[in-house]
């Protein structure tokens, strides 16, 4: 009786909860594609890093909506600074990634990469999935598209080092 009482208690808590699990999971799956990418092509920054960025940012959303429901009739509460700090946050965790190497920046595309994580993670937060996805699409076809074109013309004007990508 004990297991039917904790299956019943899980079910609840899954159909209550299910939007917001809805939420995080879309910003996981996005997060992590755009990690596999820079997986694949040997950056830093990969799956598990983009997907937590991801989480993270749409967790912070979560819990901004959240606090609306309970403290919105409170003249001077304002849920939406909790979203604004993420841009802060992950602004510190981007410029970790950028380094000097001679005469060379690297870990450009890396921090902007994550920055543009964090505002995916915000959107399935915020339950917009249309713009999380869509952003997703147009950030694989830059990094891949990029990639491509940037070899030939690198050859083209003479450019042997390699960027960020």
């Amino acid at each position: 009786i004990n297991f039917e009482i904790e299956y019943i208690y899980m079910e609840h808590f899954f159909i209550e909860n299910s939007e917001i699990i809805l939420k995080l999971l879309l910003a996981v799956g996005l997060g992590g594609l755009i990690g596999l990418e820079r997986f694949i092509v040997h950056k830093e920054a990969g799956m598990k890093t983009h997907a937590i960025v991801a989480l993270g940012s749409a967790l912070f959303v979560v819990i901004s909506e959240e606090l609306m429901f309970l403290y919105g009739d409170i003249g001077s509460f304002d849920p939406t600074r909790i979203a604004s700090q993420i841009i802060v946050g992950i602004g510190f965790l981007g410029a970790g990634s950028i380094m000097l190497q001679g005469s060379r920046i690297k870990g450009l595309t890396t921090a902007s990469g994550l920055w543009l994580t964090a505002g995916i993670g915000m959107a399935s937060g915020f339950g917009f999935t249309d713009i999380a996805i869509i952003a997703t699409v147009l950030v694989l076809l830059v990094f891949t598209l990029m990639t491509i074109l940037e070899k030939p013309i690198s050859k083209l004007i003479g450019d042997n080092q390699e960027e960020d990508k």
